[in-house]
């Protein structure tokens, strides 16, 4: 299978050598749009909110680049496994691979009509015919055999086939950067898969927390009782409240289940042929430095943004064509035919037949399709414009997001960890309190209930600081550009 470069190159070469025979491409030569000089992300700080003394403190990278395998700055040989495992076996990616090899073998057979055409033909007949229908009464029976080439070639005199050519070449470009697009996501996916599977774990580590408060409440609070210093509506309070948290755990398990299931239908498996790893944040190492690609940088990298201006740049081919259309058409033909009426004398020089010709076909009143298509062309080229556009915009946008968003997580982790480690005081303050008959029950559960809120928030928040760090590694292109994949380069 010929690889992209080579057949963009063919392509090109093609292009330019009977561009050159021929004459000049009708339509427009596409340039790429410049990006506005005022694009941008808004207000970024270069180092980020505090998120407390227990937890990493994150910076930002204003102009550098995405590293190839991003997920290896987690320092997780169980997520860098796992993301092997997915790009090797993905269906995704196998899939867009073929798309890309069928498009480069578009610009082959577009790039062939370049060429003369030439075909072999070979007939034999045996006819019976009236002799005498001039002559008088009478038939005859005879063969005829005949064999030869024939050669027709068309000039590309205004470029209809070149800027074909270019228009197959920018499809082509537009699978290349689906493939990166693929291969962007399935690797994003994939390591917010395994933080969800960690976030879940916290999660129920932290219900299993409250639980366990809940069991020693109800502990204290059957004690009481028994002693005649609480009511047995205390014990129900406490019951009731070890029930409902109790209640907390299905869904994270069904959580813990569907991110497991997910990440293994991104390997390529199915739950009974792979398990997923035990993803523990305590084993993920959240990357400090994040790198932020330059506003002029990121049109560059971005594959949805590159497939846009692709996609355009296909649309401006595509005017090219519909405008040679407009204009004549030269064919030239030469034919050699040997034929004769046994094949024993089949090759004989007498025998031998050859015509050249020339024709020309040039457009005169269609009833106004080709002027038509040629609109309808410009029109589509203004509507990829827009597409484009707004692609750019979303990109900017999604960048903008995620930086506000690491700013915010930040500050929600630091007022989540002070509000845990309160809680954790006031907690064992009531408890105290309870066992010295200084604190009614209706305290110590008000003081757990606090706690167990703010253990959740404390996970969810640490989990979401994760996810959107990920998310700006997706956000900036992922370094696509290194992936060592032959179809790629």
């Amino acid at each position: 299978m010929a690889t992209y470069r080579s057949a963009v190159m063919k392509g090109w070469i093609l292009g330019s050598v009977f561009g050159t025979l021929f004459g000049c491409a009708v339509g427009p030569d596409f340039s790429p749009p410049e990006p506005s000089p005022a694009a941008g992300y808004g207000r970024s700080p270069t180092l980020l909110p505090s998120a407390g003394a227990a937890d990493v403190q994150q910076h930002l990278s204003p102009g550098n680049q995405v590293i190839g395998q991003w997920w290896e700055l987690y320092h997780s040989p169980q997520l860098n496994e796992t993301l092997a495992l997915a790009i090797a076996g993905s269906p995704t990616l196998d899939t867009a691979r073929a798309t890309l090899a069928q498009a480069q073998q578009a610009i082959v057979v577009v790039a062939g009509a370049l060429y003369p055409q030439a075909n072999l033909g070979a007939s034999g007949t045996r006819e019976r015919v009236n002799s005498g229908v001039f002559a008088g009464p009478g038939h005859a029976a005879g063969n005829l055999f005949s064999i030869g080439p024939t050669v027709s070639f068309s000039p590309d005199i205004f470029g209809g086939v070149r800027r074909q050519i270019e228009q197959q070449t920018a499809l082509a470009e537009v699978q290349r950067y689906e493939l990166a697009a693929a291969y962007l996501s399935l690797t994003g996916n994939a390591v917010v898969q395994a933080i969800n599977i960690a976030s879940a774990r916290e999660q129920i580590k932290a219900v299993d927390d409250i639980i366990a408060v809940d069991q020693q409440n109800l502990q204290l609070t059957q004690i009481a009782q028994e002693a005649g210093k609480a009511a047995m509506t205390d014990v129900l309070s406490a019951q009731s409240q070890l029930a409902a948290d109790r209640a907390l755990l299905p869904p994270l398990t069904q959580q813990l289940s569907a991110a497991g299931d997910a990440l293994t239908v991104l390997v390529g498996k199915t739950p009974a042929e792979w398990t997923p790893p035990a993803f523990d944040f305590d084993a993920l190492s959240l990357p400090t430095a994040l790198p932020v690609s330059l506003p002029s940088i990121l049109v560059h990298e971005r594959p949805d943004i590159l497939a846009g201006e692709a996609q355009l740049h296909a649309a401006s081919a595509a005017i090219g064509v519909a405008t040679a259309q407009l204009y004549p058409n030269v064919t030239l033909t030469a034919s050699w035919t040997q034929a004769a009426a046994s094949t024993r004398a089949l090759f004989e020089n007498s025998n031998s037949l050859w015509g050249l010709g020339g024709g020309i076909t040039a457009p005169i009143f269609h009833g106004g399709t080709l002027a038509a298509q040629r609109r309808e062309a410009v029109d589509a080229f203004a509507a990829q414009l827009g597409i484009y556009r707004q692609t750019v915009l979303q990109a900017f946008g999604q960048v903008a997001d995620t930086l506000q968003a690491l700013e915010h997580d930040a500050k929600a982790l630091d007022a989540q960890r002070e509000a845990l480690d309160t809680a954790q005081a006031s907690l064992e303050l009531s408890q105290e309190s309870y066992k010295e008959g200084q604190a009614s029950v209706i305290q110590v559960l008000q003081a757990q209930r606090l706690f167990g809120q703010a253990r959740l928030g404390y996970a969810q928040a640490k989990s979401q600081r994760h996810l959107d760090t990920a998310q700006l590694f997706e956000a900036m292109g992922g370094a696509w550009q290194d992936w060592k994949d032959p179809s790629m380069r």
